[in-house]
């Protein structure tokens, strides 16, 4: 479209990412921003929903898990710019059904088995799925579903963050039942990565795969 300007879709480099958390934690208070990693669940749960969300809708969400206006003297736009351009890299890999590299930062201590990390992974996954789980509850089309191709994928999710507030959740809280937990970080961040994919299936989104 002539006059449009083409977001970049370039990954952040480390510098860039960490200059997003530190606009992220400069974010005035009472606000309560999400961080980097439930910053990166969240555009993925918003990028696979059945409809497009608009950046006016999401975007307060990044800012304030409630969405509360921030206050006029706060500068948002260098934060919105690498957001954008981590939104249009995660765009991309979700149309091509291919994998990305999800922001999951394992804690001091972790390594790459159940045994070392303690927890197969789910304490450094487990901020990357709450934040996928806000924006499937602030969108919620994809949780009214009852269609078996939707409900395994949320599970993958869901059980890293419980489902127990959900209402109308008998089928996703039966599927967590019967998941077995991933043996390591590695395990845990393919099954957010393969979630995110199944579900773009389950919503009938289009495929650029080739």
């Amino acid at each position: 479209m002539p006059g449009a300007t083409l977001l970049s879709s370039a990954p952040l480099t480390d510098a860039e990412l960490a200059e997003l958390q530190s606009l992220l934690d400069g974010v005035p208070a009472p606000l309560e921003p999400l961080d980097a990693s439930g910053l990166d669940g969240f555009l993925c749960g918003v990028l696979v929903q059945p409809r497009p969300i608009p950046e006016r809708a999401w975007w307060p969400r990044v800012l304030d898990v409630d969405g509360r206006s921030t206050p006029a003297r706060f500068d948002a736009a260098p934060l919105r710019a690498l957001v954008r351009r981590r939104h249009a890299e995660l765009a991309a890999a979700i149309a091509q059904r291919r994998w990305f590299d999800p922001w999951v930062f394992a804690k001091d201590g972790e390594g790459g088995n159940a045994d070392e990390a303690g927890d197969g992974g789910a304490d450094a996954v487990r901020p990357w799925a709450a934040g996928f789980a806000i924006a499937l509850e602030t969108f919620a089309e994809l949780l009214g579903s009852d269609d078996a191709a939707t409900t395994a994928p949320l599970a993958l999710v869901y059980a890293q963050v419980g489902a127990d507030h959900l209402e109308d959740a008998e089928a996703l809280l039966e599927a967590i039942d019967e998941l077995e937990p991933p043996v390591d970080l590695a395990a845990a961040v393919e099954t957010m990565v393969r979630a995110t994919l199944l579900l773009a299936d389950a919503a009938g989104l289009p495929s650029t795969r080739r």
